[in-house]
């Protein structure tokens, strides 16, 4: 399988996919949109994963490729391309689709539950049998759900966390494919965002909880296989 990989900034990478990648031995390319605007053609991937970052969805006057990106992405979904889309990229999605990227009412940033709504697919596709799972928040922005998706999660924080578009198309607000290393390295480069709120978890407490990754990564390596073994869901 061809994959492609538009990631936004340095400090948040594919994390768990990576391995996942490398061990069934498919083909990875990236666009790294802080090195390079190169976008490949529709037709060169088969499955797209937009990785997350701290700028919005709404920033193309201050970041003019997120304009390109977002055209490739509606391509995408076009085309009938496998896609998941992780914090910012979840939100590029629900933009391209039609919906508003706002400010949530808090920020969400640490471990925090993510609970499945009752929609029997949000079960099957995210965490199978169980109805909850504590989960790596890093965002402030939310959005509404885009027409015809289906709601798969919430948290108490934040209404839209989950959803999925056609059966091959999710977006996911949450970082289920963190590694120790790539939560050291968001904290370091986002430990200005580390302040006092209620959803807002200090360093300690989130390197405290660092026990929550395997469960994390192995639900993020169930999608990747279920979405590919099936061509969607």
């Amino acid at each position: 399988m061809n994959i492609h990989c538009f990631q936004h900034v340095h400090f948040e990478d594919l994390g768990c996919i990576n391995n996942w990648i490398e061990m069934n031995g498919h083909t990875l390319k990236y666009t790294k949109f802080y090195e390079n605007i190169k976008i490949p053609d529709v037709d060169d991937f088969d499955l797209l994963i937009i990785l997350g970052g701290p700028m919005s969805a709404n920033d193309e006057k201050k970041f003019d490729w997120l304009k390109s990106e977002k055209e490739a992405i509606k391509e995408a979904i076009k085309n009938d391309k496998l896609i998941i889309g992780i914090c910012l990229g979840s939100q590029l999605i629900a933009n391209v689709l039609g919906e508003e990227v706002y400010r949530n009412s808090e920020k969400e940033i640490g471990w925090f539950d993510q609970y499945m709504t009752d929609q029997q697919e949000s079960k099957n596709i995210l965490f199978k049998n169980e109805n909850k799972l504590k989960v790596f928040h890093w965002h402030g922005e939310t959005y509404k759900l885009p027409k015809n998706s289906v709601h798969l999660a919430y948290s108490e924080c934040c209404e839209n966390q989950a959803f999925l578009y056609k059966n091959k198309v999710l977006g996911l607000q949450f970082h289920l494919e963190v590694t120790k290393k790539s939560i050291v390295t968001m904290i370091e480069n986002g430990r200005n965002e580390l302040n006092k709120g209620k959803y807002i978890q200090s360093e300690n407490e989130i390197l405290s909880q660092t026990n929550n990754i395997e469960s994390n990564n192995k639900i993020m390596i169930q999608i990747l296989d279920d979405l590919t073994k099936n061509n969607g869901w």
